[in-house]
């Protein structure tokens, strides 16, 4: 069995979801070299996440992001981390429901996903910042 792991930072994208999916293999190509086994891609922050979905129609992503905001509001009263700023409790609540991690089968030497799907990062901050992923792909 082959394991490798590489750390990325992703270029800073503004509020909502992205695609990153050629980012990750980019970032690992080594992908190429695992005939069966899982990518697990984990991201180091809080404030952001990760899932898996649409990667053909870009307004999916802008719908995601408007019903996110609609289930967790900015500057709902009851909040009480608040010192760094109205998106950042939110931020964190949207991570925790999205995740911080998703695992794809790799067959042949690629992501096994499906036609039209893709990895989202997930940015639930008005300014995140640059953020880090953790890739760790393994098989035979």
């Amino acid at each position: 069995m082959q394991f490798y792991q590489a750390e990325v930072r992703l270029k800073p994208c503004s509020r909502g979801f992205h695609l990153i999916t050629s980012d990750i293999l980019e970032a690992l190509p080594e992908i190429n070299t695992i005939n069966a086994g899982q990518l697990q891609v984990f991201i180091q922050h809080t404030s952001a996440s990760l899932t898996i979905n649409e990667n053909a129609d870009p307004t999916v992503r802008v719908d995601f992001e408007n019903h996110m905001n609609k289930m967790v509001p900015e500057n709902a009263a009851y909040y009480t981390h608040t010192f760094e700023g109205s998106d950042d409790m939110p931020a964190h609540i949207k991570a925790s429901m999205m995740g911080a991690s998703v695992t794809i089968p790799i067959t042949n030497g690629k992501l096994n996903l499906g036609t039209w799907q893709g990895i989202y990062l997930c940015e639930h901050r008005d300014h995140g910042g640059s953020r880090r992923l953790v890739l760790t792909a393994y098989g035979n």
